[in-house]
């Protein structure tokens, strides 16, 4: 495997080609676009497929010889490079659902993993101008530049352990099993989100759990889940066993499917 720079370095990289591809994003937007269907009957759009394509060039350059998962290549595909102790993740447009219907709510996600641990991420929201980052250890929001420039940045951490009165979740598959977790919390405010930005509201301390009992995919999750555990949070099962990645058999060239997951700021 070839050797990689250190987490800061790997971490501008990904700013840069997260930043790139929100500007593609946002100008397929402005000019108009179809939306198609894939095989497990989710849309995707040329927003996905460019964005999706830009990173991963910027990926081969700068990292050769790293392997890489990227949402929209596995579902044509398949899986072209098995994940090892180190590889990237990529969802190059998280929220289709939220960008066909003009809602703000979608991200790009660029993820590393080593050894099962989401250790650097980017969540970029080119509609809301904001981006996040993480790296064990250090984790801020920037604010971005309509010439999808960062302006300024601010270090971003969770909230105190012990809070349980915010709870973030998915505006679009909430489950049986997901209202059974929030009613053990009926004093708490309930905040729906689309995308990885869920994991960023912990992060940057706006809410304290964010359970989710519906499926999400490996690259739906890294980015997000890093930012969120270099902020001082954390991401486990149901048993409290930590979220792992790198899930992937050969016979189905590739699961990466998440078991059902609790992020929350601290445990309380």
């Amino acid at each position: 495997m070839t050797s990689l720079p250190d987490d800061g370095q790997i971490n501008r990289v990904f700013e840069e080609l997260a930043l790139a591809a929100g500007r593609e994003i946002l100008a397929v937007r402005d000019a108009g676009f179809t939306v198609d269907t894939k095989k497990d009957h989710t849309p995707v759009t040329c927003a996905d497929r460019q964005s999706e394509d830009l990173i991963v060039a910027g990926l081969r350059h700068h990292f050769p010889g790293i392997p890489y998962v990227a949402e929209e290549e596995t579902a044509s595909r398949g899986v072209c490079d098995l994940p090892g102790d180190v590889f990237f993740l990529v969802d190059a447009l998280d929220g289709t659902k939220e960008f066909v219907t003009g809602r703000p709510d979608f991200t790009v996600n660029i993820a590393m993993v080593r050894q099962g641990v989401p250790v650097v991420g980017v969540v970029y929201a080119p509609a809301h101008n904001l981006l996040f980052s993480g790296r064990p250890e250090h984790a801020e929001e920037a604010s971005v530049s309509p010439e999808f420039e960062i302006m300024s940045r601010r270090s971003i951490s969770v909230r105190p352990a012990g809070n349980r009165n915010k709870i973030v979740s998915s505006r679009a598959h909430c489950t049986p099993e997901t209202d059974a977790f929030i009613s053990r919390y009926p004093d708490a405010e309930i905040i729906s989100v689309g995308s990885s930005l869920k994991f960023c509201m912990l992060a940057r301390g706006d809410a304290d759990l964010y359970p989710r009992f519906s499926p999400t995919m490996e690259w739906d999750t890294a980015a997000g889940d890093a930012v969120l555990r270099a902020a001082g949070g954390r991401t486990c099962l149901v048993d409290g066993d930590n979220l792992v990645y790198g899930k992937c058999d050969l016979a189905e060239q590739g699961n990466f499917i998440n078991p059902s997951f609790i992020s929350e700021a601290k445990p309380g």
